[in-house]
């Protein structure tokens, strides 16, 4: 089985989310890919850097997903989508690669 970075799978996740709740019109069904996301991205990065860790990242991740919304008024839904996916991202690659 392939492995997928936590990185990705958390970014994927934010911008996935985004991208179901816009195309299906169903804001809980982009809800739930975003949860779904960030449960498999919360589990490898408590398994590759500890609880600590993973809290502070699933913290991250829930607060680029709020922070996403009043970005959006600023500079537009997908921009801000991918701004804060690529930030969680980045987090995401620092912490974790410390704990490969």
């Amino acid at each position: 089985m392939v492995k997928v970075p936590a990185a990705v799978v958390a970014a994927s996740g934010l911008v996935g989310g985004y991208g179901v709740a816009r195309w299906t019109k169903k804001r809980p069904l982009g809800g739930v890919a975003l949860a779904a996301a960030g449960s498999v991205a919360a589990y490898e990065w408590n398994r590759q850097a500890g609880a600590r860790a993973a809290t502070g990242l699933t913290v991250a991740y829930v607060a680029a997903f709020a922070g996403s919304h009043p970005l959006a008024k600023k500079v537009g839904a997908w921009p801000a989508v991918f701004a804060v996916a690529g930030g969680v991202a980045a987090a995401s690659w620092a912490v974790t690669r410390r704990g490969a």
